[in-house]
């Protein structure tokens, strides 16, 4: 199938979207860890498509929210660089900062998106309007989420997800 065809499945469940919220490792990144030394500490590698598409949704006038459990500071970088909505690091408990997000936003549980791989992530997978995973999660996330992608963590699944937004609600960069 190929975007429009894909988007068109689930353009009831996208078209309200107005947040679109990330877990870090195993979605913007591979899960893939790396030592950096005593000042920065564990480290990854992100993806430039995924960066411009979190880009892209700003420019839509939408919101990009980052809820994670790690906190290093090269994952808190890479988000004040991509100058995200709202940033969330250091608990597994991720619930308490999805509640939080929308009350603040003033937005209902169906218009948010969120992508996620683990099993800390199921509580707010199981409460958004639109729920992303990747194939190389655990059964039970891949069963509990409205769309699992194409391409790997890391490696542009959350533009795979955010290019199947744009194509439903038509939106182009000012630069298209």
């Amino acid at each position: 199938m190929n975007l429009k065809e894909i988007s068109e499945k689930y353009k009831e469940k996208l078209a309200p979207i107005k947040i679109f919220l990330f877990d870090v490792d195993g979605i913007l990144t591979t899960g893939q860890l790396y030592y950096q030394g005593e000042e920065v500490g564990f480290n990854r590698y992100f993806n430039a498509l995924d960066g411009y598409g979190l880009k892209m949704i700003q420019e839509a006038g939408h919101k990009v929210g980052i809820i994670t459990g790690g906190n290093s500071l090269g994952v808190r970088k890479r988000f004040e660089q991509l100058a995200v909505d709202h940033l969330y690091m250091g608990s597994e408990d991720k619930l308490p900062a999805f509640e939080e997000i929308l009350e603040k936003e003033k937005l209902a549980p169906h218009q948010a998106l969120y992508m996620g791989d683990e099993f800390f992530d199921l509580p707010v997978l199981r409460k958004v309007g639109f729920s992303a995973t990747v194939e190389a999660a655990s059964q039970e996330i891949r069963d509990s989420v409205d769309y699992i992608c194409q391409k790997p963590a890391g490696q542009g699944c959350a533009r795979e997800v955010i290019d199947l937004w744009r194509e439903v609600v038509n939106f182009r960069p000012h630069w298209y």
